[in-house]
């Protein structure tokens, strides 16, 4: 096959029309062959790249098409006690691939050393690997995306879902069954319909970019059901593609439906690591490209990773290169497969400069200039696993966050623990002790009480203790910092009072998290009541725990409804979302006109009540003719004002309204039951009359003139 000199960008392989540039960062390389494979992976044809520009190794060949199966072989120095471990008898996917043929399983041929021993990763294994790797496949980019538009909702309205792509339609009856659990079953009718119905405006989408699933997880019969263990940025995973089916093309097509529906793509990446591991791993990819330049390597041994992420290593984003691979990335998923955003699992990883999380650093810099990136949807999780890596409150402008004080918080007040009425008032208000002193906005809390990693909201109420049996570890992985309750019985009950009192506190959760300021996030199956069994790490269950369960009872049903209902009201009220912070005093200080906090005597709280332990109920009003705002047409918005009152306590509270005069009180929300009054529910409370709040419940209401 001809083969001519090429160019060195872009990198990986590119096809033009006429034939394919080939480009290879390898900085400690000393050749570089590009492995050409037949439909079944057989007849490998290697053509060693004819040049060099930048420690870029690159070509040009004329002949090759789309379609076409292909890995490189890389040679180079093997000396693991300087960070080198190239191994030519080892086939690696291209850093750049678009679409990975199938599942990377972990055999002992793709190891760069003879396993048996912890200590021979020093050895050298001479067995071929590319039998046991899946084959990057090269692509025809081309897509007519038609009249595709991003919704580009506003962040300050933003609803997130944050969701898996198989677990959420794998057993839902309605949609086809050889669509279920993929791209195209995600953007069916039925899956479109619940999101539509939900009230949500974008879908957070658990990883999609190829992965690995450890080897002691197949050892184990498991799998990497999350797939936080990413081994192919550019790759969207070829497990959520129909049989048979091109994952490229139907990513797009599920892109388009979304939108289509009004609905935003935010992609969960994993750029802090990959799937290779620390120096026991596999070699795929990165490792035997160039380990010392892609990898976090230890100083005084760079035999060994440095590990910020608890994965065995570190993507160094220090580097150059390493930072470029970030970024085309990033573009890639913005500009070829319109997403709409994305959440950067573990991002203080990323910000690390020598050691310490630096918000001044080079990865920040470069997504802050970037034209492209800079105007999508960025979401932190702020923290890694080395020191000084809880970084909540940290990230600068142009960020959101996870909010992980949000989440302790709620937990904590909804539990009962006492003392946490102050911190609940920040969290309700958007967190501006954590993001206004840096001229960031309330949409910079992205406010959660569940996600993923941890109890579902059902198990949340249903759970004292993990219960992850399953995932093979003797229950000992997972957290054990739950904040959990289970109202007096460990998991699942017939007792009628107990299911109430889970129930409501479930509708109490929902109802704080989705009306607070900021940004909130549902866990997809929260609103159906979904289970994991106790499990608060089912990261390795692809199986029922973890999936939807579409037999839905009376029960389940009214919780969906219950939540679309919040949802709605989010929506509807500007006073919900605004973008600006509340002006006046943080809880404590002079009178405010734009929020006041309340007693259940009806008095504005004073600062001996806030400090106080026994505070078990708050009133929050909201003023919508204080909104102060104006729209996208400069005119000054206003709305209801709204009053929500929270009593964690075990006991009812008799609950003195504002006395505005000329107005009532009407009922939108009422925790003590998953019925959703008429709005208005007819049963005017006058300003000044005692409103009785049940125990442990959560009330919403409405002023309105008389």
């Amino acid at each position: 096959m001809r083969i001519w000199r090429g160019s060195p960008y872009p990198l990986g392989l590119s096809w033009d029309g006429n034939g394919v540039n080939v480009a290879i960062y390898s900085e400690h390389a000393n050749a570089v062959e590009l492995c050409l494979f037949g439909a079944e992976g057989s007849r490998e044809q290697r053509i060693r790249l004819p040049d060099r520009t930048n420690f870029v190794w690159h070509g040009y060949l004329p002949d090759l098409r789309p379609g076409q199966r292909y890995g490189f072989r890389v040679e180079g120095p093997h000396a693991p006690r300087e960070g080198h471990r190239f191994n030519p008898h080892k086939l690696l996917l291209d850093p750049y691939a678009r679409w990975i043929d199938g599942t990377i399983t972990v055999t002992d041929r793709v190891f760069g050393y003879p396993l048996g021993n912890p200590h021979l990763d020093l050895a050298f294994d001479e067995r071929d690997s590319a039998p046991d790797l899946p084959k990057c496949v090269l692509v025809d980019g081309a897509y007519d995306w038609g009249d595709d538009a991003p919704p580009k909702t506003p962040f300050e309205r933003s609803v997130i879902y944050e969701v898996h792509v198989k677990g959420f339609t794998i057993a839902h009856p309605e949609v086809p069954a050889h669509l279920r659990g993929t791209y195209r079953g995600l953007a069916s009718p039925p899956a479109l319909a619940h999101l539509q119905r939900l009230g949500v405006t974008a879908v957070e989408l658990l990883p999609v970019h190829h992965h690995v699933t450890n080897r002691f997880l197949l050892e184990r019969g498991l799998v990497n059901y999350w797939g936080y263990n990413s081994i192919g940025f550019f790759a969207p995973d070829s497990r959520f593609a129909t049989h048979g089916g091109d994952p490229v093309r139907e990513f797009r097509e599920m892109v388009r439906a979304l939108h289509g529906a009004g609905i935003e793509v935010i992609l969960d990446v994993v750029y802090n690591h990959t799937g290779e591991g620390d120096e026991r791993g596999p070699t795929l990819c990165f490792r035997g490209i160039d380990n010392a330049s892609y990898y976090r390597l230890d100083a005084d041994e760079p035999r060994r990773y440095l590990d910020y992420t608890g994965t065995g290593n570190t993507l160094d984003a220090t580097q150059p290169r390493v930072l470029q691979l970030i970024m085309d990335s990033l573009r890639y998923w913005v500009t070829e497969m319109h997403a709409d955003g994305f959440r950067f699992d573990l991002a203080s990883a990323l910000a690390r400069e020598l050691h310490d999380v630096d918000r001044l650093g080079s990865f920040f810099d470069i997504i802050g200039q970037d034209p492209v990136i800079s105007q999508v949807k960025l979401i932190a999780e702020p923290w890694d696993l080395g020191e000084g890596g809880y970084q909540v409150g940290n990230f600068p402008v142009g960020w959101s966050e996870w909010n992980a004080r949000y989440r302790d918080s709620v937990r904590r007040f909804w539990k009962g623990e006492g003392g946490q009425a102050a911190d609940l008032a920040y969290r309700l208000s958007g967190s501006s002790d954590l993001y206004a002193d840096d001229g960031r906005q309330p949409h910079a809390s992205i406010n959660f009480v569940t996600a993923h990693d941890g109890f579902t909201l059902h198990d949340l109420v249903s759970y004292e203790q993990k219960h992850n049996e399953a995932n093979g570890e003797r229950n000992r992985d997972g957290t054990d910092d739950n904040t959990s309750m289970n109202f007096g019985v460990e998991g699942e009950t017939d007792d009628p009072g107990i299911r109430d009192a889970r129930q409501r506190q479930v509708r109490n959760v929902l109802a704080t998290l989705i009306l607070s300021q900021g940004v909130p996030m549902l866990v997809g199956g929260d609103e159906l009541g979904r289970t994991q069994r106790g499990n608060n790490n089912a990261y390795c269950q692809d199986n029922e725990i973890s999936w939807f369960d579409w037999d839905l009872t009376e029960e389940r049903r009214a919780l969906s409804e219950f939540t679309a209902r919040l949802v709605g009201v989010f929506r509807a009220h500007p006073v919900l979302h605004r973008r600006r912070f509340l002006q006046g005093r943080r809880i404590r200080g002079s009178t405010i006109k734009d929020l006041t906090w309340y007693g259940p005597t009806g008095t504005e709280m004073s600062d001996d009540e806030w400090g106080a332990v026994g505070v078990r109920t708050v009133g929050l009003r909201l003023a919508g003719s204080a909104i102060s705002e104006p729209d996208e047409h400069g005119r000054h918005i206003v709305d209801d004002t709204l009053l929500m009152v929270l009593n964690e306590d075990e006991s009812p509270i008799d609950f003195r309204l504002p006395a505005d005069h000329g107005h009532v009180w009407e009922l939108l929300i009422d925790t003590t039951t998953a019925a959703i009054p008429p709005d208005p529910d007819g049963r005017p409370r006058p300003g000044g009359s005692v409103c009785r709040v049940e125990p442990r419940s959560f009330l919403l209401l409405r002023q309105q003139p008389i």
